[in-house]
């Protein structure tokens, strides 16, 4: 029965072509052998108190002056980063849960239908969900996480032979590949802004000739290369998720997997349109039937916001506070009616649970890396390797691989951005381009760890085993896309 069944199984992967096929390989091995996502950071806990351990780090330490970030032992690192993370914490699952809020409104659940009937075939539904995806992370990553998945949802349902799990990766794809080189790249919008840029990096940016300390976003994410760049990368993505994209033989579809699909919109709709409540309405429910005070809460915000950006720069003063605020009054107006967006929130929460059980512990592991030596002992390494032209691939390779155990761009960034920008400014190399370098490596990290997924996951149904096989096809070509970028495209150095 199981040779007849490798035998069936071997026959369909005949019928594909050759990246479907490595991608359908891939897929097989995550489903058998991947842990949960929750397993991930558990696992990456372990890996990187041994490597401390392994390069000489002490286990218990802590140094005499107690204002000191640096120099302590492995576990007490761990502790103080264990909640270090608190405030990003809540920012991200406020977030997700303001993403799922717009996104599940009635005027853009009606705009994701109508995409949703575009593609007619599942090849050019991945196709098609990857460079939506793709599109809306390079505007918002927070948002596209969430308008994506319930994209995917859509198409599933309106293309129900196309291969759910290929689906789902596509729909995370702009985490993996464009999103920081996006209007919400962390690392950009931060050494743009002097609230936002530490003074150790201001420092450093200063010692490489800016006197200002900072580097606004037309020498960053709008450089003419860092576009050229970002669209290359959006290219390669888009053409491998067309090829690899199963038939309709070797396909697991939403009903394979069990996953029942409801309609957005109209009949068969979770709500359509409804509350769920069938007793009588008391005189006392007018509040959450009325418009009026959700009217005064977004007039509130936006006066204040009107207020916030009042002689500022756009993009350097938008920070996650203050997308988390758009989002909730963007919400607030699409939904119209209080019931209709508390129910909304409601239904958001259970996206943000992996987020508020994992990011503690990816704390610690920040912790583990930044307050020790780890940090400035793999910054040593990578200056010591690099030479002017190859500073930027071994840059990217360095925030890849880090992104894998600290997957936090911004706070990340904050940590490396010295070592980065010293070296940068040792081989007499462009230091708005290092950003972009930095960017593009920690955004194919995602493609290789399931911290960002959760959300996607969460509205899909899905596990992390489920889509891994495909995004890590994906890393292999998009990755490499991204050191030919920014090791070709670098603009002439400065000095």
């Amino acid at each position: 029965m199981a040779d007849s069944h490798g035998k069936h199984a071997k026959h369909e992967l005949e019928g594909e072509g050759p990246l479907a096929r490595v991608a359908l390989r891939f897929t097989a091995f995550t489903e058998k052998w991947l842990p949960d996502a929750f397993g991930f950071v558990l696992v990456g806990t372990f890996v990187v108190l041994l490597f401390g351990l392994v390069t000489g780090e002490p286990l218990l330490k802590r140094p005499d002056d107690p204002a000191a970030t640096k120099g302590f032992g492995l576990v007490d690192a761990w502790g103080i980063g264990f909640w270090s993370l608190i405030t990003f914490t809540l920012q991200m699952a406020m977030i997700i849960i303001g993403g799922y809020a717009v996104a599940t409104s009635g005027p853009v659940a009606r705009l994701i239908t109508r995409l949703a009937r575009i593609p007619k075939t599942p090849r050019s539904a991945v196709a098609f969900v990857a460079a939506v995806a793709m599109f809306a992370s390079y505007l918002n990553w927070a948002f596209s996480l969430i308008f994506a998945a319930i994209l995917a949802r859509e198409v599933a349902r309106n293309v129900p032979k196309a291969d759910y799990r290929a689906l789902g990766a596509m729909a995370f794809l702009g985490l993996g590949t464009v999103w920081a080189q996006g209007l919400s790249g962390s690392a950009a919008l931060q050494v743009a802004s002097a609230s936002s840029s530490p003074a150790p990096v201001q420092e450093v940016i200063k010692a490489g000739g800016r006197a200002t300390g900072l580097i606004p976003l037309s020498e960053t994410i709008f450089t003419w290369q860092a576009l050229l760049a970002t669209l290359f990368v959006y290219v390669v993505g888009v053409v491998m998720a067309w090829f690899i994209a199963p038939g309709e033989g070797s396909s697991r579809t939403a009903e394979h997997l069990g996953i029942e699909l409801k309609p957005l919109i109209g009949r068969g709709s979770a709500y359509n349109g409804q509350r769920e409540e069938s007793a009588k309405r008391r005189p006392g429910d007018w509040l959450e039937h009325s418009p009026l005070f959700s009217l005064f809460i977004v007039a509130l915000g936006v006066t204040y916001l009107i207020r916030y950006f009042d002689g500022k720069s756009f993009f350097s003063a938008l920070d996650l506070n203050t997308v988390n605020l758009i989002l909730f009054l963007l919400a607030m107006l699409l939904h119209w009616r209080p019931w209709r967006m508390a129910r909304a929130v409601r239904d958001g929460v259970p996206a943000a649970a992996g987020v508020l059980l994992q990011f503690p512990l990816y704390g610690g592991i920040f912790g583990m890396i930044a307050y020790t030596g780890i940090s400035a002992r793999l910054a040593g390494w990578l200056v010591q390797a690099s030479s002017q032209f190859l500073l930027a691939p071994l840059v990217a390779i360095y925030s890849c691989i880090l992104g894998i155990f600290v997957p936090s761009g911004g706070s990340k960034w904050v940590i490396e951005a010295p070592y980065v920008l010293q070296a940068a400014n040792e081989l007499n190399v462009d230091a708005g381009w290092m950003v972009i370098v930095y960017d593009l490596g920690e955004a194919s990290a995602n493609l290789l760890q399931p911290f960002w997924m959760l959300p996607t996951l969460a509205i899909l149904g899905l596990k992390a085993r489920d889509i891994m096989g495909y995004t890590f096809t994906m890393f292999l070509a998009c990755f490499p896309a991204a050191l030919l970028a920014v090791t070709f495209l670098a603009p002439h150095v400065t000095g």
